[in-house]
Order: C-alpha cells, then structure tokens, then sequence
C-alpha cells in the first residue's frame, strides 16, 4: 500500500469578481492570488466591524432603558394606549360632539388623569376625541357623558364616576402595560391590512 498524497482538487476563487480557478497549497485555501487574499480579508473584518457595531448599539439600548425615570416610562405607556385608543375608534365620531373630521383626533379621558390617576388606563374611561373638543373645549364633558351613557351604559359610567382605590403603578406594571398596548395596536393594524 503507497502512501501518496493526493492532489488537492481545482477550486474556484471565492471574490465574485475573479472566480477564477486555481488549485490550492492548502485545504483552507479560497483565494486564487493574494490580492484576492486582501479582498477576502477585508470583506471579514466589515463583516466583523457591523457585528461589533450591532451588539454595541444594543448594549447602548439597554443601557438608556436601565437610565429611564419612572415618568419616561409613564410616558412612553400613555403614548402606546393612546395610539391604541384612536386605533380602536378609528371607524368613530368625535365622542364628544359627534364629528368626522380631517383634523387630529386624541385620547379623551372622561375622568381626567391629574384628578383619578386610577383610571388612566382604563379602556372605558378613554375614547377618540377631537383636538378641538379635548384641548378648547376641556374635554366637552356634557356631551362626552351623553355619548357614554349610549356607548356603555348608565351602570358603567356609575361606575367610572364613582370612587376607585389609589393606585401607583411600578416601572415593571408600567413596562407590562406598554408592552400589553404595543402588541394591541400591532394586532389592530394587522387586522386593518
């Protein structure tokens, strides 16, 4: 039995732009020449550069979120089930004067949120409003009412009105609801599509 070597089998160079074929000195060889050599090189440490930046960006990202104050985080929650709230009544009126219009629409809360910051993410407490009705008209609470009464009932607008235990939400209860309303409004615009 000899023990020769085999030839190592013709290759193709793995820069798109040569693909030309050689045979290599070595098993690992992909590269016809050493200028190809460079061009592989270089194409390993962009690829290497972009992860590093990548994973850096996110250390950076987790980072500010650990930096975040409990209001950022109120913030950032109140702006997701607002989106969801005009999401959700997109297809209505104005709750308060009963309008279609082209101009912007808020969040209206019945119970405002500086006198029952309890109900401040309470579906049935916040409706699509008018920015007219909302900001001029300080919510426009008589006509807000009657709409309630016919949306969901004298009991539930009791209710609403009625006193309710304080409540101070935790950074973690205000992540859970951010997230809870993101995924909402996710699903409503699939929907929509």
């Amino acid at each position: 039995m000899s023990l020769t070597a085999r030839k190592p089998r013709p290759k193709k160079c793995a820069v798109k732009a040569c693909r030309a074929s050689f045979v290599p000195h070595v098993s690992f060889q992909s590269w016809c020449s050493p200028d190809c050599a460079v061009v592989i090189a270089r194409g390993n440490q962009e690829k290497k550069r972009k992860a590093l930046a990548s994973i850096e960006r996110r250390e950076i990202k987790v980072r500010k979120e650990k930096l975040k104050s409990r209001a950022e985080h109120m913030r950032e929650a109140q702006a997701a089930f607002n989106e969801w709230v005009r999401l959700r009544d997109s297809h209505r009126p104005c709750v308060s004067c009963g309008r279609h219009h082209e101009g912007q629409y808020h969040a209206g809360h019945y119970r405002s949120v500086g006198a029952n910051p309890e109900l401040r993410f309470e579906p049935l407490n916040v409706w699509k409003q008018c920015a007219p009705c909302n900001t001029y008209l300080s919510g426009n609470l008589v006509n807000y009412r009657l709409s309630l009464l016919q949306l969901i009932g004298p009991d539930k607008v009791d209710w609403l009105e009625g006193p309710h235990p304080a409540r101070k939400h935790s950074i973690e209860e205000i992540k859970t609801i951010k997230a809870e309303f993101r995924a909402k409004t996710k699903e409503l615009k699939r929907a929509a599509a």
